[in-house]
């Protein structure tokens, strides 16, 4: 197959050299120089060359907001037939974009930020494909994935971005939080260490990134819950309230699927 890849970030590159070893790969970037010894794909010096290369599918890995502008440059460019992709972990606007465009389309994500994963260990990680792609893009993703043992799930344009909200802004507004009440020290225990890593694993994120993630639509209830769960936990924390600590703990056990451990006599 022939290949064009927009975007030479993290995962747009990784994923120039991996389908590389298999495929005729071309990939472009606004930022040549991040275009330098990329597998064995070729370098684009102009979206025209994307055209001139006559790919069959297109794979849209430009930073998340910038999704649809990049379709709407590469577009005309490309053979009629030429099937047209997106890694974005929020797809809001894509389904519209991709029934107006009338082309053979299938929208993934890749759920292993390439700043929290080994690429080369993906077997404990995971993937969603958009039930609406086409039959044969939805193939090559899935054939792709599994080939590195990653784990794959469907889900609707929708039901994605509410799935996202659920298990990326909640985690990350948590965190989020908690570097806003730091300073810059270290404290000894585990669990403050714990947390300060995954801190700085977020923070190394692309801010474009984050920002679309949290301006997710389905975002917002999430945030409300955060609040009202935080308020509930001032309550009890102002009234010194044992009783209702221990029920407010016991539930956030039952949310999680955790046995509440043997209570000690006092």
């Amino acid at each position: 197959m022939r290949i064009a890849i927009a975007g030479a970030g993290k995962m747009g590159a990784w994923l120039a050299a991996e389908l590389s070893r298999v495929h005729d790969v071309i990939i472009f970037d606004t930022d040549s120089t991040r275009l330098t010894a990329i597998g064995a794909a070729q370098s684009a010096a102009s979206i025209a060359a994307i055209g001139a290369f006559e790919p069959n599918l297109l794979i849209n890995c430009v930073p998340l907001g910038l999704t649809i502008e990049a379709f709407d440059a590469i577009v005309p460019y490309l053979p009629a037939r030429c099937m047209v992709s997106d890694i974005a972990s929020v797809k809001t606007g894509l389904s519209e974009w991709y029934a107006a465009s009338g082309r053979p389309f299938v929208s993934t994500h890749p759920m292993f930020g390439p700043t929290y994963a080994d690429e080369a260990n993906l077997h404990e990680q995971n993937a969603v494909i958009i039930t609406e792609s086409c039959a044969e893009g939805r193939d090559f993703w899935r054939a792709l994935y599994q080939g590195f043992g990653i784990k794959v799930f469907e889900d609707s344009f929708d039901g994605h971005d509410r799935t996202v909200a659920y298990s990326l802004a909640t985690p990350f507004a948590s965190t989020m939080v908690f570097a806003a009440c730091m300073k810059q020290l270290d404290a000894p225990g585990t669990n403050f260490k714990k947390h300060l890593d995954i801190a700085h694993g977020l923070l190394a994120e692309d801010d474009r990134l984050l920002a679309e993630i949290m301006f997710n639509p389905y975002t917002i209830r999430r945030l409300e819950l955060i609040n009202s769960q935080l308020a509930y936990l001032t309550h009890i924390i102002k009234d010194r309230d044992h009783e209702e600590m221990a029920k407010f703990l016991n539930k956030l056990r039952d949310n999680i699927g955790f046995a509440a451990p043997a209570q000690t006599a006092g």
